[in-house]
């Protein structure tokens, strides 16, 4: 005797494909392939060889192969290092950074709030990837100068964020009891807006994810960023791009590479937000 299945039951399975999960899954296979582009890789990213340059893909070489006849599955694989490395710098110097700013400014008030929220405003309203790209000429190109010229203009967003947050908390009940038993200054600040504010900042850094891919990659693109022969995909779809017309899978492969990135963590930063929202529960 056949018992019929709920529809619910048959189609529950559908419920794992959610922003959320699909996000962490691109995000956990593209740390993968950071971590394990030896082994991943068929052959060397830097190894050149002039014989095979410009080959479409492949049986041997999957991806097809560049103008100096480089493997392009090995570089793309080798090119998430670089990339992931960068993200988490700016990721390490913004956050921490925009919060102590939006925090103090909320929280002390006063000339202190005018002037940390006017110069916030004055570097919101620089166009980001000319100061990078001002500021990398300066400094000099490579990974750590591209992290701070970038990290220069992202933080403006999680100190507006945290400031107004601390604004709120500052006339809330929670933290008038807390002064009755007297915690002030930095135990106030530290133990009880910090936890407070740090779940917003990191959906925000989920989500500023994409856009800082986007930006190391524009770097990268016009020679600002890790220099020759690293593979990174910025310069990698700048090599690409002389001979697009005739062999578009040199500008392809890495132009895809930075399109899955960026969609990898802007899904987890929508399902991170879906999460912890608690107007969701």
């Amino acid at each position: 005797m056949n018992r019929s299945i709920p529809l619910s039951s048959r189609w529950q399975w559908l419920s794992w494909f959610n922003t959320f999960n699909l996000g962490l899954t691109l995000v956990i296979l593209l740390i993968a392939c950071a971590l394990f582009a030896p082994l991943l890789s068929p052959a060397d990213p830097n190894v050149q060889h002039i014989s095979q340059r410009l080959l479409a893909p492949d049986a041997q070489h999957w991806l097809g192969t560049d103008r100096f006849g480089r493997d392009l599955l090995s570089r793309v694989l080798y090119g998430a290092r670089p990339t992931l490395i960068l993200v988490s710098l700016v990721v390490l110097i913004t956050v921490p950074f925009g919060l102590a700013i939006g925090i103090c400014a909320g929280y002390f008030g006063g000339w202190v709030e005018r002037v940390l929220m006017r110069l916030t405003d004055i570097v919101m309203s620089l166009p980001s990837l000319v100061i990078a790209l001002a500021l990398v000429s300066v400094l000099g190109p490579g990974l750590m100068n591209g992290a701070l010229a970038l990290a220069f203009t992202s933080w403006p967003s999680f100190a507006r964020q945290a400031r107004s947050e601390t604004l709120a908390l500052r006339r809330s009940d929670y933290l008038a009891a807390a002064k009755m038993q007297g915690i002030t200054g930095g135990r106030l600040i530290i133990g009880h807006i910090l936890p407070l504010t740090l779940p917003s900042a990191i959906i925000r850094a989920a989500l500023n994810l994409g856009g800082i891919i986007l930006s190391a990659a524009g770097l990268g693109f016009l020679g600002m960023g890790i220099q020759p022969p690293t593979a990174e995909w910025g310069s990698m779809v700048a090599s690409g791009s002389r001979v697009i017309f005739d062999q578009w899978w040199v500008a392809a492969v890495p132009g895809l590479a930075i399109l899955l990135a960026s969609l990898a963590f802007n899904l987890l930063g929508d399902g991170l937000r879906d999460k912890m929202d608690p107007r969701n529960d």
